[in-house]
């Protein structure tokens, strides 16, 4: 029995894969193709995440959900954090993103580093402090060069400390969704189901 119906505000096809695979029949799964571009420029994933849930939510007249992800790199001083998306420019892909990446930590012995996602659950017109936020973190370390065609993103570089020593782009979705910062904080929003409005 579907419980709820709730938009999935995302343009990455990858992130809506991962979602609509975690959540299964929980909720309706709903990914429109029509929703207005919004400027990533929070200082934090929070408000990155509240910015596009609130944008589809007022968009759609109804409730909506959003994330932002980053990853986080200890000896880059957390870089490149909430610029994750967009690290090699505004011209730039995942590709592009992993390779400035490789030749930044060229010189460092430090690799550890960690994902971080938070979800927002936001409903028309709602305030940051009226929505609904949900963290996942996964700590691991980053190799010198890429392994594996799975996934997306950082994925083929990083390795999570709970793993088997493959990284994400290597293991296949639901192998991947036993460690991901995103399954995590699905997770707890799943949890959160039945408080939610709508």
């Amino acid at each position: 029995m579907v419980l709820k119906q709730i938009v999935i505000a995302t343009t990455n096809l990858g992130k809506a894969k991962e979602f609509e695979k975690i959540l299964g029949g929980d909720i309706d799964v709903i990914v429109p193709d029509d929703l207005p571009l919004v400027v990533e420029d929070g200082d934090t994933l929070a408000e990155n995440a509240y910015k596009k849930a609130r944008s589809a939510a007022d968009h759609l007249g109804r409730l909506a959900l959003a994330d932002d992800s980053g990853l986080f790199v200890h000896a880059l001083g957390g870089v490149p954090g909430v610029h994750s998306a967009r690290f090699a420019g505004s011209g730039g892909d995942d590709a592009a993103n992993r390779s400035k990446l490789i030749a930044l930590l060229h010189d460092f012995s430090d690799r550890s580093a960690y994902f971080a996602t938070v979800l927002c659950v936001c409903a028309p017109s709602a305030t940051i402090e009226e929505a609904y936020f949900f963290e996942g973190r996964c700590d691991g370390y980053l190799l010198d060069h890429e392994r594996g065609s799975e996934g997306f993103g950082y994925d083929a570089l990083f390795v999570p400390s709970e793993g088997d020593g493959r990284t994400f782009g290597e293991m296949s979705s639901s192998e991947k969704a036993v460690f991901s910062h995103r399954s995590r904080a699905i997770a707890k929003f799943k949890i959160s189901l039945s408080d939610l409005p709508g």
